[in-house]
C-alpha cells in the first residue's frame, strides 16, 4: 500500500477510534505514528519525529494565548460579570416579547468578548439565565436553544481560542482575524435575536412576560458592566492599536478580570486555586489535541496527501465557489460527530492549501482571513447541530427538566439562521473584510 492509500485509509481508522471513545488527541497521535511507521519502515525516525513535533508544537509562543484567555473566562465568571451582563440586557429589553431570551443572547455576546470559549460561555450564562427564563414563563425548548445558540458567540466574537489555533495553522495575523470576526459576530447575535422575535410570535405560549424595570434601575444595572467594557477596550483596543501583542493583551485581560473578581469578593485563595486548576485541565486537553493533530498532520505531509488533493482539485477546473461550498458542507457534516477544535486541527492542513490555490478575486491574505471566518462560522454551527452538538449537551445537562428532543426542536431555527448567515458571508466576502480595509 502506497503512502497516498495509507493516508486515505487513515481517515476511517481515525473515525473508528473516535467512535469507540478513544480521546481525539490520542486517536490522531496513534494514526499519525502508525502511519509514519509504515512509510518509514522502522521506529527510529518515529521517535525523532515525536521529539521534534512535541518541541516545535509547545514552543510556539502564540499558544500561550490559550491558557490566558481560558483563565480570563474563569475570573470573569467568578467576578459576577456574566450576571451583570445578563441583568443589564434584561433591564432594557426583558419586558418585550421574547425579551428575556434576547437578553440571554446579548449577555452571551458580551461575555464572549471576554471569554473566548463557547462551552464556557454557554455553561456560565446558563447558570445565570436559566432560572430567570423559567421564572418569566419561557418554555424549556426556547430557553435551552437560546442559550446553546448564544454560547456559540464565545468563539465567534473575539477573543477566540479557535481563531488563535487557526491563525497558528494558517500562519496568519491573530489581530487581523479578531478584527475580521467582529461583523460576523454582530450578525450572528442579531440573527439569533430575530429568530427569537419570530419564534415567540409563531408560538406565543413559549414566552412569558415581565414588568418593565424603572429607568433608575436600568441605569444602575448598566453601571455594573463597566468592568466588562473597560477590560474589552483594554484588551482588544491594545491589540488593534499595536500597544499589545495578542499574548500581552490576554495577560492584561486575565489580570483585569482577576482584579474585578477580587474586588467583587468572588476571588479568594480557594477560588483562585480552582480557577488555576480548571484552566490547567482545559489547557492540557487542548494541548493534547494540538499535539495529536501535529503528529497526524506530519504523517499526512509525509504521504503528500494534502498537496495531491490540492493539485487534483485545481486540475478539475471546477468553479472555486463550488469547491468552497463542498468544503463548508464537509465541515457541517463533521460537526455532527466531532468537536470544533478537533475539526480545525484535522482539516485545515488539508483544506487550506486547496482553497489558497483557487482564485476568488482576493489577495492571499484576504482569502486566508475570509476562509478562516467562514470555517469558524460552520464550526460554530456544529456546536448546536444535533445529534452531538456540544453546547446542546452542556445546556441540557443544566436544564434537567427539559428533554433533549425539545432542545433539538428549539434549536432548529437558530441553525437555519446560521446557515443563511454563512451563505451571505460566503457570497459577499467584503462584509467580512470591510473592517480590514478601513
Amino acid at each position: 500500500m502506497g503512502p497516498l492509500e495509507l493516508a486515505a485509509w487513515s481517515f476511517p481508522a481515525l473515525l473508528a477510534l473516535i467512535f469507540v471513545r478513544v480521546p481525539i488527541g490520542l486517536a490522531m497521535a496513534l494514526c499519525g505514528l502508525v502511519g509514519a511507521f509504515f512509510i518509514y519502515g522502522n521506529a527510529a525516525p518515529i521517535l525523532n519525529q515525536l521529539k521534534q513535533v512535541t518541541y516545535s508544537t509547545f514552543s510556539n509562543y502564540n499558544l500561550s494565548v490559550v491558557p490566558l484567555f481560558l483563565l480570563m473566562g474563569q475570573f470573569a465568571a467568578l467576578g459576577g460579570l456574566s450576571r451583570a451582563l445578563f441583568k443589564v440586557a434584561e433591564a432594557w429589553i426583558g419586558h418585550r416579547k421574547g425579551g428575556v431570551a434576547m437578553a440571554a443572547v446579548g449577555a452571551c455576546a458580551g461575555f464572549g468578548a471576554i471569554c473566548g470559549s463557547s462551552l464556557a460561555t454557554a455553561a456560565t450564562m446558563a447558570q445565570v439565565a436559566l432560572p430567570e427564563l423559567k421564572r418569566a414563563g419561557y418554555s424549556g425548548a426556547l430557553s435551552t436553544a437560546s442559550l446553546a445558540a448564544g454560547g456559540t458567540l464565545g468563539i465567534l466574537i473575539p477573543p477566540s481560542v479557535v481563531l488563535v489555533i487557526y491563525a497558528i495553522l494558517a500562519e496568519q495575523n491573530i489581530a487581523k482575524l479578531f478584527l475580521a470576526a467582529f461583523i460576523p459576530g454582530i450578525l450572528a447575535a442579531g440573527g439569533y435575536i430575530v429568530v427569537i422575535a419570530i419564534y415567540v410570535r409563531l408560538k406565543p405560549e413559549s414566552a412569558g412576560s415581565m414588568a418593565p424595570m424603572p429607568m433608575k434601575e436600568r441605569w444602575r444595572a448598566t453601571w455594573q458592566v463597566w468592568p466588562v467594557l473597560l477590560i474589552f477596550l483594554a484588551v482588544v483596543g491594545g491589540i488593534y492599536t499595536g500597544l499589545f501583542t495578542p499574548t500581552e493583551g490576554a495577560a492584561v485581560g486575565a489580570f483585569g478580570t482577576g482584579l474585578a473578581a477580587w474586588l467583587s469578593g468572588g476571588l479568594n485563595t480557594r477560588t483562585l486555586k480552582e480557577s488555576i486548576y480548571g484552566t490547567a485541565v482545559a489547557t492540557g486537553m487542548i494541548f493534547m489535541i494540538v499535539l495529536g493533530a501535529g503528529l497526524y498532520n506530519t504523517f499526512l505531509a509525509l504521504s503528500q496527501l494534502p498537496q495531491e488533493m490540492a493539485q487534483w482539485v485545481i486540475g478539475l477546473g471546477m468553479s472555486p465557489w463550488l469547491v468552497l461550498a463542498s468544503v463548508l458542507v464537509a465541515y457541517l457534516l463533521l460537526g455532527c460527530v466531532m468537536d470544533s477544535l478537533s475539526m480545525i486541527l484535522l482539516t485545515i492542513p488539508i483544506f487550506f492549501p486547496m482553497i489558497m490555490g483557487l482564485d476568488f478575486g482576493l489577495s492571499p491574505e484576504e482569502t486566508a482571513i475570509w476562509f478562516g471566518i467562514l470555517v469558524l462560522i460552520v464550526v460554530e454551527v456544529g456546536l448546536i447541530t444535533p445529534p452531538v452538538g456540544m453546547n446542546l449537551f452542556v445546556i441540557n445537562n443544566m436544564a434537567k427538566d427539559t428533554p433533549i428532543l425539545e432542545t433539538y426542536r428549539g434549536v432548529t431555527p437558530f441553525v437555519i439562521s446560521d446557515l443563511l448567515r454563512t451563505l451571505l458571508l460566503a457570497a459577499f466576502p467584503a462584509i467580512t473584510l470591510v473592517a480590514l480595509r478601513i
